[in-house]
């Protein structure tokens, strides 16, 4: 699917006002509910650029995501012979996650990077209160991912060598009602790796953070340090830390991201274990995320 398609494909959704809410529907939709005092809105989505959010998807409500990344805006790769990198498509991600209820989510997507096919399931263990109640927001995440392509290197020898795991605990707080920040730790199980001395248990810890600056417009970042002997230490390939940047509109329908960053891969079982490009060396490129919640059941009052 060419990325034409998929731009189609996404602000066909997005114009289909007929399954979406009023002008503050998303807002609502990706809020925590509850006694009416937990913090709302820490983040307007449940992913940010390369992290996730404690932002859950309400019950019964379907959270639609585009993610786009383009080619290398400089470096060797980069420039004007690929208009700065619009050219080309490091990755591309479609999925789909949904709300069990309104502290448990599921969530299935697809990514061009290694054909990767994902299933998470996230659950929200604490809830930041305004009042009186809970300092924080802690939501636990299980990913499992699956390489399904064919390769003649004998590497996949058994199925059981495409999976990798993926556990991360998310951690925010909600700090005042323009700043959001978060920290999530997490470990990558990986059933085969590709070279000598690279580590099949690979430890990761991220932080992100969101500034808002008018109602519907903010700034995000998040970055992840990578704990590897064998990244840190290799005199073959240059690893980097991933490094995301952008703004963040929230249109009423939708959530729209845009944003650069230095990691290929979309996913994390990819781009944790498989960043090798550079902001300094211009390695780095622009992308966007687009976010469409649905309602798809709504009790009777």
């Amino acid at each position: 699917m060419n990325k034409i398609t998929i731009l189609l494909i996404a602000f066909s959704l997005s114009a289909y006002q007929s399954t979406a809410q009023n002008t503050d529907s998303l807002m609502r939709n990706l809020s925590a509910t509850g006694e009416g005092d937990y913090a709302t809105a820490s983040f307007k989505s449940s992913r940010l650029i390369l992290s996730q959010t404690t932002t859950m998807v309400k019950k019964y409500d379907l959270d639609f995501k585009v993610i786009h990344r383009f080619g290398d805006i400089g470096g060797s790769d980069g420039g004007s012979k690929t208009l700065y990198g619009l050219d080309n498509s490091a990755d591309i991600y479609i999925g789909f996650e949904y709300g069990i209820s309104d502290r448990l989510n599921i969530a299935f997507g697809r990514s061009k990077f290694e054909q990767l096919l994902d299933l998470q399931m996230k659950y929200a263990v604490l809830q930041q209160k305004d009042k009186n109640g809970t300092p924080i927001s802690f939501s636990a995440l299980l990913k499992t991912g699956f390489t399904p392509y064919k390769v003649n290197t004998g590497v996949f020898d058994s199925y059981g060598n495409r999976f990798s795991h993926f556990i991360q605990a998310i951690i925010s707080r909600k700090f005042s009602p323009e700043l959001s920040l978060q920290v999530t730790p997490g470990v990558l199980f990986r059933n085969v790796v590709l070279a000598t001395g690279d580590e099949m248990t690979l430890f990761s810890t991220g932080i992100a953070g969101r500034y808002k600056l008018t109602k519907r417009f903010g700034v995000v970042a998040d970055y992840y340090l990578i704990s590897s002997d064998y990244r840190k230490n290799n005199p073959n390939t240059n690893f980097y830390n991933p490094l995301g940047l952008g703004i963040e509109i929230e249109t009423g329908g939708h959530v729209f991201t845009m944003n650069f960053a230095n990691a290929k891969a979309i996913a994390e079982n990819n781009f944790l274990a498989n960043s090798t490009s550079s902001w300094t060396k211009g390695q780095y490129r622009f992308g966007f995320t687009i976010s469409r919640m649905f309602t798809l059941y709504k009790p009777e009052p």
